[in-house]
């Protein structure tokens, strides 16, 4: 088992933030995302799916209740049609959403660790590193003047840098400032394609799920895992999306799930359609190269030969990948 644990810090240049101000912002969050908007108002984090009327997966959206606004964190690429979608919905409602652009920009702080070999246990991935990750993370924030999260996912902020745990991760943190503050934290934007590609690959590890250009409008929440990530909410009222989702949930229909692979060495982009040598077929939704292959998380079907409509275009010879754990069970 890999005992590499590097400190991992500095600006997410791939992500951006959209601010959500004004005295509706919760409730209208509460009609459009999957998860209970009401938590934030209890200064906790949260994960949460942006859906189309049909149930697709418009966006994944991490939510901070920062003091200047709600932020949500999203894929810089998606900024732009997620603040146009959004902006259809406001109608009457006393909110305003826009991009934060340098007022309010997004670090991650991390230890970095090596991705479990398909051979490791599943149980491992829960305590792999676990203590350590925390402590120093924990050091991390503290010895930069700023708050560690505790495990129930709560939110800390103090002179405008807020700090919350990636998903209850305490050893992955999401920071939250102003680019200025921020980078006299030491939290700058340099060496930015190593920093994108450690957390990308730490989402990997986690089978924390990303939706992308090639992969919006793909998916419905539940194949992306996000009932088993704390991403939805059952219990909340009616949102945009809820009723194809709730129907999944309840008439398990859920067909196909978001697994962690470790492909061969080729030339994969998110969005790809494969189909595995044991008859499954799907689409990557993040893929690295890594060592002499690639790392990945792919939406499969479930049984060989129930492939989607999506998956239908996988073509060549089925690809040699083998299944990693991940750390939840399916």
């Amino acid at each position: 088992m890999s005992t590499d644990t590097a400190l991992q810090s500095g600006r997410l240049r791939h992500l951006g933030v959209l601010r959500f101000t004004g005295p509706d912002s919760l409730s209208f969050l509460q009609g459009q995302l999957s998860n209970d908007t009401q938590r934030l108002g209890e200064r906790r984090n949260l994960f949460a799916a942006y859906s189309s009327p049909q149930g697709r997966v418009l966006a994944l959206l991490h939510l901070l209740p920062h003091s200047s606004g709600i932020a949500a964190i999203l894929p810089r690429e998606l900024l732009a049609p997620t603040l146009e979608g959004l902006r259809k919905y406001v109608l009457r409602a006393k909110v305003k959403i826009e991009d934060a652009g340098e007022s309010l920009i997004v670090a991650g702080l991390h230890v970095a660790t090596e991705p479990l070999a398909a051979a490791e246990p599943r149980a491992a991935v829960d305590l792999h590193a676990a203590a350590a990750a925390d402590r120093r993370t924990i050091e991390a924030l503290r010895a930069a003047g700023l708050s560690a999260p505790p495990t129930d996912g709560a939110y800390l902020e103090a002179d405008g840098i807020g700090v919350g745990a990636v998903n209850h991760d305490t050893g992955r943190c999401w920071i939250v400032g102003a680019a200025e503050t921020l980078a006299a934290r030491g939290l700058r934007g340099d060496d930015a394609d190593r920093i994108e590609h450690d957390w990308r690959l730490a989402d990997i590890r986690a089978g924390l799920p990303q939706i992308y250009l090639p992969t919006r409008e793909t998916f419905v929440a539940q194949m992306l895992n996000l009932d088993l990530l704390d991403g939805i909410s059952f219990s909340k009222g009616c949102y945009t999306g809820q009723e194809i989702i709730a129907r999944t949930q309840h008439l398990g229909r859920i067909k196909r799930r978001l697994f962690r692979l470790q492909l061969p060495a080729g030339d994969w982009s998110i969005g790809q359609a494969l189909r595995l040598r044991d008859g499954r077929a799907g689409r990557l939704t993040e893929v690295l190269a890594h060592g002499d292959g690639a790392l990945a998380l792919a939406v499969l079907n479930l049984a060989a030969g129930t492939a989607g409509a999506e998956e239908d275009s996988a073509s060549g010879a089925a690809v040699d990948a083998a299944e990693l754990p991940l750390p939840y069970s399916l």
